[in-house]
């Protein structure tokens, strides 16, 4: 089963019309990706605090991990944030800057929640299996980043 991004941005605006704050939405957005695919094994939130130049685990789903502030610049998620892209790593063990989790992790996707040159954190992926995201999984992640990042930054006016 794929992750149907529509339905899921769909979601995620009608709890925005509802009321609903950045927090529930960044919540539901995990739970949801996460339940979509098999090959989606840890799946969370980050969140950048610019003035300490720092990723914060908001929520994640999968096994629990040591990494809940990230300096940007470090691993692949705060090289994401340094580099101002969204980095897929078909094989972990072939990228000096991974932090692991997980011994079992073998690929990982970082997609930025920006909007515009705002970026206000990122959705990051994990997967047990080698060169487990294409295209596709970027595009569908793109788009529900996206949404988070209109709330994110309403949040912030």
């Amino acid at each position: 089963m794929a992750l149907d991004a529509v339905a899921v941005v769909k979601e995620l605006q009608e709890m925005r019309d509802e009321g609903y704050l950045s927090d529930a939405l960044l919540r539901k957005a995990v739970r949801r990706i996460a339940e979509s695919d098999e090959k989606y094994d840890w799946v969370g939130v980050y969140l950048l605090n610019e003035d300490e130049g720092v990723l914060w685990l908001h929520n994640y789903v999968g096994e629990g991990t040591e990494h809940a502030k990230i300096p940007v610049g470090t691993g692949v998620c705060g090289r994401a944030v340094a580099e101002r892209r969204n980095i897929n790593v078909p094989d972990v063990s072939q990228d000096e800057d991974y932090l692991a989790c997980s011994p079992e992790t073998k690929s990982e996707l970082v997609v930025l929640i920006r909007a515009g040159d705002q970026i206000f954190g990122q959705i990051d992926i994990d997967s047990h299996q080698p060169d487990a995201f294409g295209e596709e999984d970027e595009i569908a992640l793109i788009s529900i980043a996206d949404k988070l990042a209109e709330q994110l930054a309403a949040e912030r006016r």
